[in-house]
């Protein structure tokens, strides 16, 4: 069985990316703190596709806490200097949002409008008056 499951923080904002049949991915990597190492994080490099992609890129940015199902997929290519160097993808099949966009990422414009004043209208209508409510006892 090849399944993974992880919790951690986006490393960076996440692009949208199209193969050249037009499908939509992104990469993005997630830092995972380790259980019981106090501030160790692993690495994973994992790849989203369709519309988990785009999801992914319009509502979470840097340092997002999300979470991730898939499963690992390997693979090699041959750099450029002629070595092979092998590849490790979490291919992401369910992705979480743990915690929301920022309040500033999501106004519109009826958010950016100045909020009316609240104003005293008594405070021109001369001297304070104190009024004893004793006689409601």
């Amino acid at each position: 069985m090849n399944r993974v499951c992880l919790v951690g923080r986006l490393t960076k904002k996440p692009e949208l990316s199209y193969t050249s049949s037009n499908k939509v991915f992104t990469r993005f990597t997630l830092a995972v703190n380790r259980i019981g190492q106090k501030d160790q994080s692993d690495f994973i490099n994992c790849v989203a596709w369709n519309k988990s992609a785009e999801n992914l890129t319009y509502y979470m940015d840097k340092g997002s806490r999300i979470s991730v199902e898939g499963r690992i997929q390997t693979g090699s290519y041959t750099a450029q200097d002629g070595t092979k160097r092998y590849t490790f993808d979490v291919v992401a099949d369910n992705i979480q949002f743990l915690e929301s966009k920022p309040k500033e990422d999501n106004k519109t414009p009826y958010d950016y409008q100045e909020e009316p004043k609240q104003e005293d209208v008594f405070a021109d209508f001369g001297d304070k008056v104190e009024v004893n409510d004793d006689f409601l006892d």
